[in-house]
Parts: C-alpha cells; sequence; structure tokens
C-alpha cells in the first residue's frame, strides 16, 4: 500500500470519511484563478457527496481509488487517470477498500466558484464497489485490475477463493503485461479471443468474453458474425453449443432474436461473390487453385467459394480486415492448421494488417491457447512475413 510523506494538513471531518490529508499547491491569493490541491487518502478514506459550480479536474499520481457521479456506478481511478467532473455534478472520490490513492484536484473560475457539501458517503454506498477478487493481497497490478473491471464490472470469481495463486498469476500476466504490450483497442481484442475460445473449445471462457462483449459496446450482430464465421472453420458439431449458450445470453439481456440478416447473397450470387471476395483477399493464387484442383476434388474448390468466402466472408456486420483477423484466431486455437495459417498470414497482409498487426494478434492469444500453438503461429509468420 502506498505511504504517504509531506501529508499536509488533516482535512476537515466534516467533509470527509476516514483520514486524508490536504496540500495547497495554488491558490487565489497568488494570482491565479484557480484552486488546486493534493489530497492524500488513505484506504476507505473519500469526500462527502458535493458539488462545484464550476465543475473539478483531479490527476491521479499514486494508488487506486473511486470516483462516484450520482446515478451513476462507481468507477475504479489509478495512476494516470484525468476526472473531468461537469458543473453542478454530484458526486464523491476517494480511495479503494485495500489501497490508499492520492490525486491533485484542480477548480477552474475558481472566483465564481461554490462547492456545495452534501451527506457523507455512506458505507452501504460505499461498499457496492466491493470486489474480493481485487483485495491488494492477491497483488494484482493496478493495470490487471483495471483491464479487468472494464469488461467484467464488480464480478465476483469463484476461482479467487479456490485458486488465489492462478488468479494472482493469470490475472496479472493476461490483464497487464500481455495488453500493455501493444496497442490493440479493446474492442478488437475481444472478438479475437472470442474467436480464439470458440477454435479452443473453451465454452466458459467465451460466454465470458460474450458478456465482455456485451458490457464494451460491441454489438449484437457482430457477435453473431464471429459465431457464424466459425462454422466453416470450425465446423458446426463444434460451434453448436456456443451458438445456445451465445442465445442464452442474448435472452438473459433481453436481446431479441433473430437479428436482422446481414447477408449479401443469394443462393445465384454466392460462388459469383464469393470468388471475388477470395481474390480480393488471395489474389491469383486463387485461380491456380482451380487450374492444379484434380477433377474429383474440384468440388471442393467450388465449395470455399460458395460456401466459406460466397456464404460467410461476404456478409456484412464486420469488415475484412476484422474477418481476416478473426480466421486466424480460429486457425491458431484448433492446432495442427499450420499450412492455413500460413495462407491467412498471405491473406491478412494483402487486406492490410501487416506484420506488427499479426504479432499483436498472436501475443494476446497467448494466454488463452498456450506457448506451444503461439509459437507454432509465430513459425509460420517468419515463414511468410519475415521481419525486414
Amino acid at each position: 500500500m502506498t505511504t504517504f510523506t509531506e501529508k499536509g494538513t488533516a482535512a476537515p471531518i466534516a467533509y470527509f470519511t476516514g483520514t486524508v490529508w490536504v496540500n495547497m499547491n495554488v491558490t487565489p491569493q497568488e494570482g491565479y484563478n484557480i484552486n488546486m490541491g493534493t489530497v492524500s487518502f488513505e484506504k476507505l478514506a473519500r469526500t462527502n457527496w458535493h458539488s462545484h459550480t464550476s465543475g473539478q479536474i483531479l490527476f491521479v499520481i499514486e494508488g487506486i481509488g473511486y470516483y462516484q457521479e450520482l446515478g451513476k456506478p462507481i468507477q475504479l481511478i489509478q495512476k494516470g487517470d484525468v476526472i473531468k467532473i461537469p458543473k453542478n455534478i454530484s458526486h464523491w472520490h476517494g480511495a479503494s477498500h485495500n489501497s490508499s490513492m492520492r490525486h491533485i484536484a484542480l477548480v477552474p473560475e475558481f472566483d465564481k466558484d461554490t462547492t456545495d457539501w452534501l451527506q457523507a458517503v455512506s458505507d452501504e454506498e460505499y461498499n457496492t464497489f466491493k470486489n474480493p477478487v481485487y483485495e491488494v493481497e492477491n497483488r494484482l497490478s493496478p493495470f490487471a485490475i483495471m483491464n479487468h473491471e472494464q469488461l467484467w464490472p464488480n464480478r465476483i470469481s469463484k476461482l479467487k477463493e479456490t485458486d488465489p495463486d492462478l488468479i494472482e498469476i493469470f490475472d496479472n500476466f493476461a490483464f497487464d503485461e500481455v495488453i500493455t504490450h501493444d496497442t490493440m483497442d479493446t474492442k478488437t481484442r475481444v472478438l479475437l479471443i472470442m474467436a480464439s475460445s470458440i477454435g479452443s473449445q473453451g465454452l466458459s471462457v467465451y460466454k465470458m468474453y460474450v458478456s465482455a462483449a456485451l458490457n464494451i459496446g460491441i454489438t449484437p450482430i457482430e457477435i453473431k458474425e464471429v459465431l457464424y464465421q466459425s462454422v466453416p472453420y470450425v465446423g458446426i458439431s463444434k460451434v453448436m453449443d456456443f451458438i445456445n449458450a451465445t442465445n442464452e445470453i442474448f435472452g438473459e439481456r433481453n436481446i431479441s432474436l433473430p437479428l436482422a440478416s446481414q447477408s449479401t447473397t443469394t443462393p445465384k450470387t454466392r460462388m459469383e461473390k464469393g470468388l471475388v471476395k477470395q481474390k480480393e483477399i488471395f489474389g491469383d493464387i486463387i485461380d491456380n487453385m482451380y487450374k492444379n484442383s484434380p477433377k474429383d476434388l474440384l468440388h471442393i474448390q467450388e465449395y470455399l467459394s460458395a460456401n466459406c468466402f460466397g456464404d460467410y466472408i461476404t456478409r456484412n456486420g464486420l469488415d475484412l480486415k476484422t474477418r481476416e483477423l478473426l480466421t486466424l484466431s480460429f486457425l491458431i486455437s484448433l492446432g495442427g492448421t499450420e499450412s492455413q495459417i500460413k495462407g491467412h498470414i498471405l491473406g491478412n497482409s494483402n487486406v492490410g494488417n501487416d506484420r506488427q498487426t499479426l504479432i499483436n494478434l498472436i501475443t494476446q492469444l497467448l494466454p488463452y491457447v498456450g506457448y506451444p500453438r503461439t509459437l507454432n503461429a509465430i513459425q509460420c509468420l517468419n515463414e511468410v512475413l519475415p521481419l525486414k
């Protein structure tokens, strides 16, 4: 836990709960029309509910804390966060259950500002955020806490009680070390892990990530398109349980089914449009595949064009670059598909997903598919798109 030095002056107990210290950094008496101070909260400490007619800006510089606006859920805040509080909005802020927190608080237009101090934040209100997954005793990093909380707000993990060592190792690795490796956006990462969990037959992880997808604003159509696209690569026998699980989650979220159709082809156009999409991804190699196919296997090439690409890849709901990343995620997670992985590494490159993008994909999947499949994918990548 953070230990504060140069604590300053004790904050007035009329406006704060717990141990809080204030150091004023800039005051209007110095000729600036702002009021700015460093506020240090020991764990469990917080302000009362209050509002500012000029608004307020918080710069979190140490520890982990909470911020809440009236009528909204508590938000986890940590070092580096900037909280911009609107004018006349009732709010409170303070330390978390298990960590102290320090922020710089700035009130602009101080000559016009009035602070309206309200009632204390009750223990009942404060404890609505308490989640034993994130106790400091588990030594979870702030980034792991923040990234996990973004996907599953207030989710209580049963594994925390039964397997605390594993939770500490996995969460710090998957939700801090791996996520902070690159700048892949959260939406893309969640879609790719969903695809990977289908390929790996990880139904429990898939259901978690469907919920996470909905929590961060991924649309039901985008979720279904990941699911549908998995069928030609994984097979309906392995996908059926994932379809049923998705429908159950949608039902729990009051999402009406069926969703609007995303099909762009008809039985008459699927072959033609699928072939066009194949060539867009793979180029002239498709003509050679038809040319070199034995006559008794030509129907498989036609199925690839009409079914795999015509029925699925031509659909709306996801762009082509995302679809190629999803395909690669299916293939890496299935295992034993190195030939197809190489083909789709080339396909990804052709649609604009460069080597670094694919390294990011492989890295983000590592905690979910393990090192052997990760290393196999890296070998394929180095053969097809070597580092220049």
